[in-house]
């Protein structure tokens, strides 16, 4: 448990690879949310059509559900650019535009991998016996420090 702040060059999950968990690791960055959020971005130039389709990772969607998607036009108003087919396959189409207009598109999806439906996320939990009545941060609130929860003290691994 880290109290306070916790200062970092980067910050990563390492699961199972949802499409081969016997022999690969699956690596990402993490993004605070209230859910086992994924987080996915780029950009594509719409074709003479006025629309793109966007190609995500092998292992996206035995990875994620729930997708949630935005996007934006770069450089000129789209009122009437959209998500024109949702996720199947690893992939999803934009249509609406205008041709070679850019676009910056996101999607999220949120974790439903093994790992993640034996371990979610609790957002909201009570304090227990002592932490009761107490802060990580009393300052902040306005209380004495004498009402601090102290973090567990670190235990160095025995050396072999």
């Amino acid at each position: 448990m880290v109290d306070g702040k916790l200062t970092k060059s980067a910050l990563e999950f390492i699961i199972d690879h949802p499409l081969d968990p016997e022999d690969n690791y699956l690596s990402h960055a993490v993004v605070e949310s209230d859910e086992m959020k994924n987080v996915y971005d780029g950009e594509t130039v719409l074709d003479g059509t006025g629309g793109a389709e966007i190609v995500l990772p092998d292992w996206f969607q035995a990875l994620n559900e729930r997708f949630r998607y935005q996007l934006t036009a770069i450089g000129r108003a789209a009122p009437n650019l959209h998500v024109a087919g949702e996720l199947e396959d690893n992939r999803f189409t934009i249509a609406g535009g205008d041709p070679g207009t850019r676009v910056c598109w996101q999607v999220t999806g949120v974790r439903h991998d093994p790992y993640a439906r034996a371990n979610p996320l609790l957002v909201e939990s009570s304090k227990d016996g002592d932490e009761r009545g107490k802060y990580r941060h009393p300052e902040a609130h306005g209380v004495s420090g004498e009402r601090r929860i102290e973090p567990p003290a670190y235990t160095a691994p025995a050396r072999g």
